[in-house]
């Protein structure tokens, strides 16, 4: 999955198609319910936040069980996780129950429709990650030695580009901690982009979180070779070092755990 930059705002490339479809969505709407009925207005607002709801629940419903241990990571919306398949089936209902008479459903349907080929065709331009090699830059480590991402080859690699002034690195960086430790299939390393080794240290001290694998990029070169633009960003290399997707912005427990999955498969 790709970013895309306006202006100072990077978007990951699934949720600007998400904005675009919304957006499309509701000036369609406002068009066909200035000249045609003006019903779709009001069906077209509650079809937003139906299907906003339905995607949200139907992505914890299907990992219950990780949510169940902390409930209010529900509303962690910020972490993404949505259902496309749920948002789709609850604003159909939803259509099928608000909108009586066969033209009223024709419009409301057909907007829909029109939203879902603007959604699809923005996620499909920016789904595709370039299989990108591992750069073959020393970094500086914690300890006072060097490693480079070819030390970490064999199995995947989860490469997470943070900072400590982030605010979204700071919030994931426990769980990405924890699934380090819990995760013996996959390497876990955590490049720190723009810092030095004091910065870094202090901040792991005061928050008390511990990981290993630990690279100071002050040169800013994972962001660079890899086209990042924003932070935190979560990279995800197969066994031979090659990238096969990224994640932009702070990611859920339940994405990441997902992610590894297809790439072990892959790898298999």
């Amino acid at each position: 999955m790709t970013a895309i930059s306006l202006g100072p705002l990077v978007f990951a490339g699934d949720r600007l198609a998400a904005i675009l479809a919304i957006v499309a969505f509701l000036g369609i709407a406002a068009i066909v319910a200035g000249r045609i009925d003006p019903r779709i207005g009001n069906w077209s607002l509650v079809v937003v936040v139906v299907g906003f709801v339905a995607a949200r629940l139907g992505h914890v419903a299907a990992n219950w069980d990780s949510f169940a241990e902390a409930p209010l990571r529900i509303f962690a919306v910020q972490e993404g996780g949505f259902s496309w398949i749920a948002a789709i089936a609850a604003a159909a209902l939803y259509t099928l129950y608000a909108c009586r008479g066969a033209k009223l459903r024709a419009w409301s349907f057909g907007t829909l429709a029109i939203a879902f080929v603007i959604w699809n065709t923005a996620w499909q331009l920016t789904a595709t990650t370039s299989a990108v090699a591992a750069p073959m830059t020393a970094f500086a480590t914690l300890d006072g030695g060097e490693a480079r991402l070819s030390d970490f080859e064999g199995k995947p690699v989860v490469l997470n580009l943070w900072a400590s002034w982030c605010p979204p690195c700071r919030r994931e960086m426990p769980m990405m901690a924890q699934m380090a430790k819990e995760r013996g299939d996959a390497f876990f390393v955590f490049a720190n982009q723009g810092e030095g080794a004091d910065t870094v240290r202090r901040y792991l001290e005061q928050t008390g979180v511990e990981i290993d694998n630990v690279l100071l990029d002050q040169a800013n070169s994972f962001a660079r070779h890899y086209s990042v633009a924003g932070y935190p960003a979560t990279l995800f290399l197969d066994k031979t070092g090659t990238l096969q997707t990224m994640h932009f912005g702070e990611i859920s427990r339940e994405i990441l755990a997902s992610t590894l999955s297809d790439i072990a498969q892959k790898d298999d």
